[in-house]
């Protein structure tokens, strides 16, 4: 039986009820995104005709997933909402903290080790709140969702930005900061900006080397990182319904790097097959009974520019393997082109190493059909030409692809199999050499391939393809190798060519687990106390903000004008400071590290002027802070592009940063600084970032008048006497207002809490 089988079958009871009101209100035939919105409206938000990216929302996610690296922060501020439960299921997982270092068992039996207090905490929390705990070694979060929870319709959120992953069983998936998840957790409603909708047709039918991942790397060339930003991308099309519930997965997964909401496909057999494979025949015999409503309606799919803001129409029997990069996963390259961009960009040649697996490519036919390459490797003689490692998405994957023998198959090429965790795809990656700062090149069928968030290196050049490409790259170690025509030399001296991969969709024994890794909850947990101890490194209890005053944000310094790309890497490093992630006083000292100062295209270094002197980052905020002065940050495009990761607004908070202006915003990033109490504020021409100078005094007017669709101004107050101003923008609405007064969401939460 399914996980939360009674919530799931309550939801279906309504849900086909639920749309049709919808589309009797709206008077025309809906998507299969405006379904599952309108079908969670919260009681908060009436019934009505909500206008696309500019419409706030309530909403009522039917349940909550965090990790372990953002769990912490989140159930810290849950902690202190006088709630006895949750009150929707939420689970924690426990994936992030484990480095791939030697291989799997060495590699979590250190992880359980090192991590034993943050393991026991959020343990102890979860079973004292009704949370499910998933070990460390059970698996990546989104491949547990998608194994267990996800069902078609749904609605759930997620601390981490992959949360969109459950797209792939038709669910409405978004990834949030913790503050997000701490409303649903306590029983609040979601505010979602109601989503423009993206269409994607999907005709033919792939074959050969393409897969599933080819589609969304091809898809994120078109769109670019901040394409689908505000925005649902729903797949429909006869190429949709031919592909695996899995492969739909991937296509979800990767969505987070184009800047989607989430992105989502409708019911079909595939799902069923996936449902009934995973044990959830229960879950696909409800869907079954509704699954009209589990799909966008025809007019829908055969009209589609009437209904979608924007149609993207891909020919899968036409599309081609892509590899994206490097340092940015919206530069596509067609297979056939990716040797002439190597030589023409000056990319290195050879390949280092190549990485499989990760939340977004670690199915049973993911593993599978790159397994049928490695078997081919060694039956034709050829020696692997590159490091090769495998990171099992779960540990009912990991221990079916052993059963089956994929990971012998893989052991046999000279591949190393890490833990069922994140590893790798987030920095948690032990590479040996790396210090050096060699230029060098690696492939991987992660998600993501920013600058450094490997290994640190800011010369390692990444590059994300399927599993297929990856481990074909591996064997021929070059990355001008394309497997779908060049030949190798193998043991022999002979020419041999590689033949497309194979493999199965589902395993044909069935899935098979002994330990899947999971610990119920206490039935009442009233008794169970959590301790945090005042000396830990790791863990620190929260101290509320101070709301924010006029005079704060009058006399500001510049703590840094960031350049170019600023992702959440960037403002707040993953990988060794993984390790700080509960403790929000140590965390601090990553706060933006890694952004390049526009006036000395450095990192780290940034010019005080308290004490006339250049500072790290970090350094120069508690500068000023000690000297009661506030600071503000300037930034470029998409600013906060990439995790959910909410420490990348926490941080600044606590560093006394009052403002970020920008020229736009991530979507999560913008949320999670209006969560902290921040003003989150972008340019009305992006031209005056040019006007913003490292010695300036700066104002923001307009606070004691702040109200939604008012601009606010900023005032420069130039060091040679001279004075700028220019408008700036916000997105902020009624409540989101309360919150900066209130000092933060959470803040105003415990207001709310109190007052009943």
């Amino acid at each position: 039986m399914a996980f939360d089988i009674k919530m799931i079958k309550a939801f279906y009871k309504d849900y086909a009820n639920r749309v049709e009101a919808a589309r009797q209100m709206l008077g025309r035939p809906m998507t299969l995104a405006e379904k599952i919105l309108y079908a969670h409206l919260h009681e908060d938000s009436d019934l009505k005709d909500f206008k696309r990216g500019s419409d706030y929302v309530f909403f009522s996610p039917d349940r909550v997933a965090m990790q372990d690296a953002t769990a912490q922060m989140a159930l810290l501020q849950f902690t202190t909402c006088g709630r006895k439960k949750v009150a929707v299921p939420s689970t924690v997982h426990c994936d992030h903290l484990i480095q791939a270092k030697v291989g799997a068992s060495a590699d979590l039996q250190r992880a359980e080790t090192e991590n034993s207090e943050v393991y026991a905490f959020l343990r102890d929390v979860s079973n004292k709140y009704g949370i499910g705990f998933w070990k460390p070694g059970a698996g990546i979060i989104h491949q547990i969702v998608l194994e267990n929870y996800a069902f078609p319709g749904g609605m759930m959120i997620g601390t981490d930005s992959h949360t969109v992953n459950a797209g792939g069983l038709g669910m409405v998936a978004v990834g949030v900061g913790g503050a997000d998840a701490v409303d649903v957790m306590v029983g609040l409603p979601w505010e979602l900006k109601m989503p423009k909708l993206i269409g994607v047709k999907l005709t033919g039918k792939m074959k050969g080397w393409t897969s599933a991942k080819d589609v969304i790397l091809k898809v994120a060339g078109i769109l670019t990182v901040k394409g689908g930003t505000g925005a649902i991308v729903e797949y429909f099309g006869s190429g949709a319904s031919s592909m695996s519930c899995t492969g739909k997965g991937t296509i979800c997964n990767m969505g987070a790097e184009i800047g989607a909401t989430t992105s989502t496909f409708g019911y079909d057999k595939s799902m069923e097959r996936y449902l009934k494979a995973t044990g959830r025949a229960d879950v696909a015999r409800l869907a079954n009974k509704v699954k009209a409503e589990l799909t966008g309606d025809a007019d829908c799919y055969e009209n589609p520019e009437k209904y979608f803001d924007q149609v993207i129409e891909i020919n899968l029997s036409k599309l081609e393997p892509h590899v994206n990069g490097p340092f940015s996963p919206d530069l596509a390259w067609p297979i056939s082109q990716l040797a002439k961009a190597v030589k023409k960009n000056g990319y290195p040649e050879k390949l280092s190493v190549g990485l499989i697996g990760s939340c977004t490519n670690s199915s049973y036919e993911d593993l599978d059909r790159a397994a049928s390459l490695a078997r081919q490797a060694v039956e034709k003689g050829l020696v692997a030409g590159s490091e090769f490692t495998i990171t099992p998405g779960s540990e009912q994957i990991r221990y079916t692809v052993q059963r089956d023998g994929i990971l012998t198959d893989f052991e046999k090429m000279g591949g190393v199999v890490l833990a069922n965790a994140c590893g790798p795809c987030i920095g948690q990656w032990a590479r040996h050499g790396a210090e050096k700062k060699e230029k060098n090149a690696i492939i991987t069928s992660f998600n993501r391939n920013f600058s450094k968030r490997a290994d640190g290196n800011p010369n390692t050049h990444s590059f994300v393809a399927s599993p297929e490409i990856v481990t074909a790259m591996a064997i021929g170690g070059s990355m001008l190798f394309n497997p779908l025509k060049d030949t190798l030399t193998n043991n022999k001296g002979e020419q041999v060519k590689l033949d497309p991969p194979k493999g199965e969709e589902l395993p044909p024994k069935g899935f098979a687990v002994e330990d899947a890794g999971y610990l119920e909850p206490a039935k009442s947990g009233s008794k169970i106390k959590i301790v945090v101890d005042k000396k830990s490194k790791r863990l620190q209890l929260l101290k509320p903000f101070v709301p924010t005053t006029e005079g704060d944000i009058t006399g500001m310094r510049l703590l840094i004008k960031a350049k170019g790309k600023c992702t959440t890497d960037h403002i707040s490093m993953a990988g060794p400071w993984l390790e700080f992630r509960g403790h929000l006083e140590n965390i601090s000292n990553n706060c933006l590290i890694g952004a390049v100062n526009y006036f000395n295209d450095d990192t780290n270094k940034v010019l005080n002027l308290t004490k006339g002197e250049y500072m790290a980052v970090p350094d120069s905020a508690r500068t000023y802070q000690k000297a009661g002065i506030g600071t503000i940050v300037f930034g470029e495009e998409n600013y906060g592009e990439g995790s959910s990761r909410e420490h990348a607004a926490m941080e600044p908070r606590f560093l006394g940063v009052r403002a970020i202006v920008v020229k736009s915003f991530a979507r999560i990033h913008e949320t999670n600084l209006k969560k902290q109490g921040m003003l989150g504020l972008t340019f009305v021409d992006a031209a005056d970032y040019d006007k913003v100078r490292q010695d300036d005094a700066i104002d923001i007017k307009g606070i004691d008048t702040f109200a939604p669709g008012k601009n606010l101004t900023i005032v420069l107050h130039h060091a040679d006497g001279t004075t700028e101003s220019f408008e700036v923008k916000h997105t902020y609405n009624e409540q989101q207002i309360e919150w900066f007064r209130a000092g933060s969401a959470l803040n105003k939460i415990r207001e709310d809490l109190k007052a009943k």
